[in-house]
């Protein structure tokens, strides 16, 4: 049964291997400048300063990446990583953390790992950037951008016309409302409660990035946190049995994220707010009929869940669907990357 699961999933990595092929886009880049926002699924090093337990510039992770360890929390390639390829960009967005000013009129990423929509979410783990202090780094970018192009009507036509993908709201559970004994939000607020307030804030968020000159956005909605291997493992779930509460509240999130997108579209002149549905993803490879997919990481993990430092990984990390603790193997981002550029291509 093993190696029908194993065959199964490798059939499906080897269709998102040739559908990624056809998707890439070779010569002119299709979108100006990609901006990136959020936490360590799309973070790619903007940790590694940072006095914080959440970085990974380590080996295993970016063992199969061609700069080995860089900051991104995966053996090789993040989701947005995939989604530059297939924009046809030459390099992989830098980190606003150490971007040159040569580089900032291709785009910046400014993701952090553990960081959330409040900013409190996280701190558990040290400091990181929070989404509302992210917008604010872009704020200054977008002034340095309107420098060089010589003023800010030329800075907005040309920000309109770039890509921005936001990835986050994750560790507003995993880093807050699920974790009692530092926070107090699941006292204070039911979980259709605390979805409100959180929609609330990524309103004003995304109204900020429109001020900003953004224009194409895609909103990734929340992956089945219930199912991680940290998850599981800390509810003392059993291999592939997912933890519902977690789920269900991300869920929760999800469906108001969706309304918001379609709101601010119709209340904002020229927006494009796409949200994306990835919640479905691993949950179609643990419930197959028969096939017993296990929930767990490729690598070793610390009790934080993050892969121990210099210890070999799992050799079939092509065929895994979690990397470590939290995220998910890059078969999976590369699933993510496809429907996120197959969403957005109608818009650039």
């Amino acid at each position: 049964m093993a190696s029908v699961r194993k065959l199964l999933w490798l059939v499906l990595v080897l269709f998102v291997e040739c559908f990624s092929f056809h998707l890439c886009i070779h010569g002119e880049s299709q979108v100006p400048c990609y901006f990136i926002f959020g936490d360590s699924f799309v973070d790619n090093g903007n940790n590694n300063n940072l006095p914080t337990l959440a970085k990974v510039n380590y080996l295993p992770y970016g063992m199969d990446f061609p700069a080995g360890p860089t900051g991104r929390f995966y053996n090789g390639l993040t989701p947005v990583d995939i989604i530059a390829e297939h924009l046809g960009f030459d390099n992989y967005v830098p980190p606003f953390a150490t971007a040159s000013d040569s580089e900032i009129l291709e785009g910046l990423n400014y993701a952090s790992g553990s960081a959330g929509i409040r900013d409190e979410t996280g701190r558990n783990w040290g400091v990181n950037i929070n989404f509302n202090k992210q917008i604010e780094n872009h704020r200054k970018i977008t002034s340095r951008i309107a420098g060089i192009l010589g003023n800010k009507r030329s800075a907005d036509d040309y920000l309109s016309k770039c890509l921005y993908t936001i990835v986050v709201g994750s560790n507003d559970y995993i880093n807050n409302y699920f974790m009692p004994m530092y926070y107090d939000t699941s006292r204070k607020y039911s979980p259709e409660q605390y979805a409100d307030v959180l929609i609330d804030q990524y309103s004003q968020n995304l109204r900020s990035l429109y001020l900003l000159g953004a224009r194409i956005v895609s909103l990734q909605g929340l992956l089945p946190i219930g199912c991680t291997p940290n998850a599981t493992h800390s509810y003392k779930r059993a291999a592939a049995i997912c933890v519902d509460s977690m789920n269900n509240a991300a869920y929760l999130f999800n469906q108001r994220l969706k309304s918001l997108a379609y709101r601010l579209n119709q209340e904002l002149s020229d927006a494009k707010f796409i949200y994306l549905n990835v919640f479905d993803i691993p949950l179609t490879q643990t419930s197959v009929p028969g096939l017993n997919v296990e929930i767990s990481g490729c690598c070793e993990v610390t009790k934080n869940s993050l892969c121990i430092p210099n210890k070999a990984s799992c050799q079939d990390r092509v065929l895994s669907l979690f990397w470590d603790g939290f995220h998910p193997s890059e078969a999976i981002n590369k699933i993510i990357a496809g429907i996120t550029y197959k969403a957005v291509l109608p818009f650039i």
